[in-house]
C-alpha cells in the first residue's frame, strides 16, 4: 500500500509515517498543505490519502476541501480524514456522496496503533471506518429529530456499528449476540430503509448508514 499523508504538524506527520512504516505501509509524500496534497496525490497516485481537516492558509476546512476534490478527480483513492474534534457538518459532507473507501477519525484514535492501522486496512480495501465518538454525536442528531422511528433500540445499536465499519461477525461479537441474530436485525434495517434486496449487499449497507447519519 501506498499513502500520502497531508497535516501542517510535522510531529504528527512523523509520527503517522512510523507508524505506518512499522505495519509495512509506505508513505510516498508527507505534505502540509491542501495544495501540496492535490500536487502529491497527482504526481504519486497513493492507494489512500491521510488528511488533515484543517490545514493552512486559514485553518479551517482545506483539507476537506482537497479530500472532496481528490474524491472528483482521482476516485480510486481512498480517504481517511482527521480531525482533532468532531465536527458534524464535515463527517456528513465527506459521506454526502460516494461512501467507499472513506474513513473518518479524530486524531486521539491515533494512539491506538492497532485499531489505527486496521482502519487504514479497511479504507484502503474499499470499506469504511468512522470514529465512534462522530458516529455518537450523529447518531444523536438524527434521534433529535426522530427521521428513523421505525428502527428499534437494537436495531439502531446494530446500525451505529454498522456505521463504524465493522462487518456482521464484528458485531455479533460486539454485542454478544448470533451471527443469525444481527443477520436478522440488518435484513429489518434494510426493510425499515426501504432499500430493496435487488441491491447488493455492501451498497445496502452503505446507503442505510448514510441515510441514518443525513437525518
Amino acid at each position: 500500500m501506498r499513502v500520502v499523508i497531508a497535516d501542517d504538524s510535522v510531529l504528527l506527520r512523523e509520527g503517522i509515517t512510523r507508524l505506518l512504516a512499522e505495519g509495512g505501509i509506505e508513505v510516498v509524500a508527507g505534505v502540509g498543505d491542501a495544495e501540496a496534497l492535490e500536487a502529491a496525490v497527482e504526481r504519486e497516485q497513493p492507494d489512500l490519502a491521510i488528511v488533515d481537516v484543517r490545514m493552512p492558509p486559514t485553518h479551517r476546512d482545506e483539507g476537506l476541501r482537497a479530500a472532496i476534490e481528490i474524491r472528483r478527480r482521482w476516485p480510486k483513492v481512498a480517504l481517511l480524514v482527521l480531525s482533532q474534534f468532531v465536527e458534524e457538518r464535515y463527517a456528513t459532507e465527506l459521506l454526502s456522496g460516494d461512501t467507499r473507501a472513506v474513513g473518518y477519525l479524530l486524531k486521539d484514535r491515533i494512539a491506538d496503533v492497532d485499531e489505527f492501522l486496521d482502519a487504514v486496512q479497511r479504507v484502503a480495501a474499499g470499506g469504511t471506518a468512522l470514529d465512534p465518538e462522530v458516529v455518537r454525536q450523529l447518531l444523536a442528531r438524527s434521534r433529535r429529530v426522530d427521521p428513523l422511528s421505525r428502527l428499534t433500540p437494537k436495531e439502531r445499536e446494530v446500525l451505529a456499528l454498522m456505521a463504524e465499519g465493522r462487518s456482521n461477525t464484528a458485531i455479533a461479537q460486539t454485542l454478544v449476540v448470533s451471527m443469525g441474530a444481527v443477520e436478522k436485525h440488518v435484513a429489518n434495517i434494510f426493510m425499515k430503509l426501504d432499500l430493496p434486496p435487488g441491491d447488493e449487499e455492501y451498497h445496502r449497507r452503505v446507503m442505510a448508514v448514510v441515510r441514518y447519519l443525513r437525518g
